[in-house]
Parts: C-alpha cells; sequence; structure tokens
C-alpha cells in the first residue's frame, strides 16, 4: 500500500487550493493505480490546524490533532502540498506547518509542489520560494511543480486543458518516485527530545 498525504494551505472553504490539491491526488492515485499499486489519499487541511500552528511557534511542540498531522506526512510515501500564493510567497500557514518539521525529517521524499494565485505572474513563487525550501528539508521535489491562475480554472478550453496537462505530468513525475521508493519507516521525531529540566540545567 502506497500512502500520498495531501498538504493543503487553503484559508477559505471552498478553495482553488484545495480543488487543485484534491485533483493532484485523484491523478496521483490514477497513475499509480496503472502501475498496479493500492493506493491510500489522505489529506490535512491546515486551515483546522491554525490555532495550534500558533501555539508551537511558542511552545515548540505540536500537540493533538496537529502532532497526528505532522506524523501523517512524516510516515507518507508521497506528497502532494499546494498553498495559495500572497506577496510573491506561499503563505504563512503553509511555512509555519513545515517549520514544525526538523531538518532532515522528509530526506528522500518524494513532493509534489503545486500552488494558486491570482495572476500567472506570481508563478515564479514555486521556484525561488517552495523549492528551495523542500531543498533545505532534503525532500525530493518532482520537476513539474503546477501552478494554477484564476484564469485556468474560468478560462477558455484550452487553459483548461494546458492545467489538466501539467496535472497530469507532475502527478506521473511523483507516481513513478512513489512506486520506486521503499515504504516510508518515519519514526517520532519529538520521541528523544531532551526534557526542559534538564536543558534549564545545562
Amino acid at each position: 500500500m502506497k500512502r500520498v498525504v495531501v498538504v493543503t494551505a487553503g484559508l477559505s472553504q471552498p478553495s482553488s487550493t484545495r480543488l487543485l490539491a484534491d485533483r493532484l491526488a485523484s491523478s496521483t492515485a490514477r497513475a499509480l493505480g496503472a502501475r498496479g499499486a493500492d493506493v491510500a489519499v489522505e489529506v490535512v487541511e491546515l486551515r483546522e490546524h491554525a490555532q495550534a500552528l500558533a501555539s508551537n511557534l511558542l511552545t515548540g511542540f505540536p500537540t493533538g490533532e496537529l502532532r497526528q498531522a505532522v506524523e501523517k506526512a512524516l510516515s507518507a510515501d508521497g506528497l502532494v502540498v499546494v498553498t495559495p500564493i500572497f506577496n510573491a510567497s506561499y503563505s504563512g500557514l503553509f511555512k509555519m506547518f513545515f517549520d514544525v518539521l526538523e531538518r532532515g525529517s522528509l530526506q528522500g521524499k518524494p513532493v509534489l509542489m503545486a500552488a494558486t494565485g491570482g495572476t500567472a505572474r506570481h508563478s515564479l513563487a514555486l521556484e525561488h520560494a517552495m523549492r528551495p525550501m523542500f531543498t533545505y528539508l532534503q525532500a525530493v521535489t518532482v520537476p513539474t511543480a503546477v501552478f494554477a491562475a484564476t484564469d485556468d480554472w474560468g478560462g477558455s478550453g484550452g487553459t483548461q486543458q494546458a492545467l489538466s496537462s501539467r496535472i497530469d505530468r507532475a502527478a506521473e513525475e511523483l507516481a513513478g518516485l512513489v512506486a520506486a521508493s521503499e515504504p516510508a519507516q518515519a519514526g517520532d521525531p519529538f520521541e528523544d527530545g531532551v526534557a526542559f529540566e534538564d536543558l534549564l540545567a545545562g
């Protein structure tokens, strides 16, 4: 069984960010199924963890459902990550979630990056902001990153077809990496942490 976890940072409900995430997940599942793999897809909606993520900035430790969301991401065979673009970069909510993860915790994990925004001018954020972050986390990002502008949803048939083509190409790339990978073995990244009393004691 191959587990694909979708991390989406859309703020509204419904949102174009979630719509893009669902289409990428469906296309990835089809591509893996065509390779003979059983697939389980799980979705992490970051808007549901906004308060816990803010608390994590102060405490340094995710708790409750946020911790479960982190464990899902770490134990996935592949990730689909989608964020709206604000001020030429990923959203603060998206960044806060990945700030929870230790460097190296995504080492070797296949990741498909995607984003939504008002105009195609924001598409460069995938390359100058998102890809460097996942490189720092030592993930393996697929070559094709998918950006969907407002016109891609409501434009001409050719525009929508171009988006569908990008989605399918990126999904094929992710499926190829996931199918070839060993099952993910993620431990608890917080299990061996130093007790706060020990830190104070030096």
